[in-house]
């Protein structure tokens, strides 16, 4: 196949769902570690705690966190193996 500049070849289309896979897949591991991490937790406890701006931040970006390095990860092993 022809690679004809300004067009998305089939490679680069994979990769782009690769990434969003990779996205959703480390997105849901971050909330199944804050499922676990704030089980022992009521619902106002952790509504409490979400006041505290620096509690806030840590679980917040620890999802964040670990769906970026699905994405960046599922990409890698595209690129390795195909």
């Amino acid at each position: 196949m022809l690679d004809v500049p300004g067009t998305i070849s089939e490679k680069n289309t994979m990769v782009y769902l690769v990434a969003i896979l990779g996205f959703v897949c480390g997105f849901f591991a971050g909330q199944l570690i804050l499922m676990n991490a704030l089980r022992e937790y009521s619902k106002e406890e952790i509504l409490e705690m979400m006041k505290d701006p620096v509690s806030r931040l840590k679980y917040g970006m620890l999802n964040w966190l670990l769906a970026v390095l699905g994405t960046i990860s599922f990409v890698m092993i595209y690129n390795h193996y195909f």
